[in-house]
């Protein structure tokens, strides 16, 4: 028999922004949109358009740009919701309006302040409106979990009968179990009438820690779409993480007999580029994308993985598209087998962007004695994914110590009106970072407050990359522009991998201007 296949909908552009910190430009959400494509997710919500016009733009862009998955937007069960959402959405070749309206009595009483009857109402008249625009609308019932059955099995067959195709049951807050969940769908499923005119779907969150187990729970009651993101990545604990489902479904083959449409070697790249541009890093212990996923330090460990890597390891670290090998390259290497590296490890970049990280390779393989696959993975993140830059860190010379005022000399190319000029300025601080910053500060004008600041090391060792994650607020910021900037950068000088994050923030800023 034919196996069933399991719709992936990746809820990051939406759900995942909203988690604390993640706050995404345009250009990181394109960039995601596209690899959140070749990951090959069926469903991408794409964000929330009426919220601002910053999002609604950024939906329309993705609609317009992204091929191969549905890109849906989110609407509130209101007039006004769906028309913004579809002014988005409609540009994409496979558009989806998703609207939804709480159904649980502690919503309705103290967020909505509506009856029961109104809620029903709104949602009726909501899909029916949506499907003006599109057959491909879905129907969320918020706070499902907490909803009373009977009316939450009314609101899911008017919404089926109004012409919703996709029926999501949420666990909007994280409270329920897995056998408790799976159930509930299950009875939903057998207690709704015409039930087989839709697909239902599940999001999940994470808050008692059961989001992917809740959603595999309801994937074998008979859910046939699953809403998660990757890393996890959502509003307070998060959401179901994609990877973990996805790789669930592939590994148990025993208990599913399901498929997804996820090609499951661009999981660890995509993992890698979402944690990049969010700034919000994977725990080394995350299942399936965290850097300990497939470490083994015990010697009893060691042992059975060097004999038969299943007797520790339940996937290969292939099937993710993570390299066994950490030792790759050194200086010695070419252009040819950088190129022949980067195929292999699944980066298809353009001549230009090759010959850029090749530059970087080379300077920091003359630093370091080896080169591992996460720095060439840190470098190739700083150059294919940089956007246009109008300030360009050229030299940098810091004097600090004890008895010493902390001094640094910057010396930037200032990119306008398509001319360059070399500026370079000096300032002191309290600290070696603190006196780049201040003279980054002065050439390029833009006055900002430093909120927040993470080093990390990109691979092992004393001489290993340092990468630096930082977030600025704009002081005097326009209305409407968004509150934070992230910054990135990498180097094996921990002083220029923050000088080169601050000149990647100040570049954000500066075209926002």
């Amino acid at each position: 028999m034919e196996k069933t296949k399991i719709v992936i909908l990746d809820n990051k552009l939406r759900d995942g922004e909203q988690s604390p910190g993640a706050s995404l430009n345009m250009h990181a959400k394109v960039n995601i949109a596209n690899q959140l494509s070749r990951l090959g997710v069926d469903v991408m919500e794409a964000g929330f358009p009426i919220s601002s016009p910053g999002d609604f733009e950024s939906v329309k862009l993705i609609a317009k740009e992204v091929r191969g998955s549905v890109i849906a937007g989110l609407a509130r069960a209101t007039k006004k919701d769906i028309d913004a959402c579809w002014g988005a959405v409609k540009y994409a070749s496979r558009p989806r309006i998703h609207t939804f309206i709480a159904t649980s009595d502690i919503h309705m009483k103290y967020k909505l302040k509506m009856t029961r009857e109104e809620v029903l109402r709104n949602a009726v008249a909501a899909v029916r409106h949506a499907r003006r625009f599109t057959d491909d609308v879905e129907f969320s019932a918020e706070d499902a979990v907490r909803s009373d059955f009977t009316f939450l099995v009314k609101v899911v067959e008017s919404a089926i009968r109004a012409g919703a195709r996709t029926i999501n049951i949420p666990d909007t807050v994280g409270y329920s179990i897995p056998q408790e969940f799976g159930n509930m769908v299950k009875r939903i499923i057998e207690t709704v009438p015409d039930s087989d005119k839709a697909i239902f779907s599940v999001h999940c969150h994470n808050d008692l820690g059961m989001a992917t187990a809740n959603s595999l729970a309801a994937v074998l009651c008979g859910a046939r779409q699953v809403e998660c993101t990757v890393n996890g990545l959502g509003e307070r604990a998060g959401n179901a993480a994609l990877e973990e489902v996805v790789m669930g479904i592939r590994t148990r083959k025993d208990l599913f007999d399901f498929y997804t449409g996820i090609r499951t070697t661009e999981i660890y790249k995509t993992s890698r580029l979402v944690a990049k541009l969010t700034g919000i890093e994977v725990q080394r212990n995350k299942a399936i994308v965290g850097a300990n996923a497939f470490a083994h330090e015990a010697g009893i460990h060691q042992d059975g993985v060097i004999k038969k890597s299943l007797t520790y390891e339940i996937m290969t670290p292939q099937s993710i598209g993570l390299s066994e090998s950490e030792l790759v390259m050194g200086k010695h290497s070419g252009r040819h087998a950088l190129r022949k590296k980067l195929s292999d490890m699944g980066y298809k970049l353009s001549d230009k962007k090759i010959d850029e990280v090749f530059s970087r390779f080379k300077e920091l393989a003359d630093k370091k004695k080896t080169v591992f696959d996460q720095d060439i993975e840190a470098i190739v993140e700083d150059e294919a994914y940089a956007e246009e830059e109008v300030f360009k860190l050229n030299y940098m010379n810091v004097t600090s110590g004890t008895d010493t005022v902390p001094t640094a000399t910057v010396r930037i190319a200032v990119r306008s009106d398509g001319k360059e000029k070399t500026v370079q300025e000096a300032a002191c601080g309290d600290g070696p970072v603190d006196a780049a910053f201040k003279a980054i500060d002065r050439i390029t004008g833009i006055r900002c407050k430093l909120v927040d600041y993470n080093l990390r090391a990109v691979s092992v060792g004393k001489d290993a990359m340092g990468e630096v994650t930082l977030k600025v607020v704009p002081l005097g910021r326009a209305k409407g522009e968004e509150p934070v900037t992230t910054g990135r950068g990498t180097s094996t000088d921990i002083i220029e991998a923050s000088a080169r994050a601050y000149v990647n923030a100040m570049n954000r800023l500066a075209r926002k201007k």
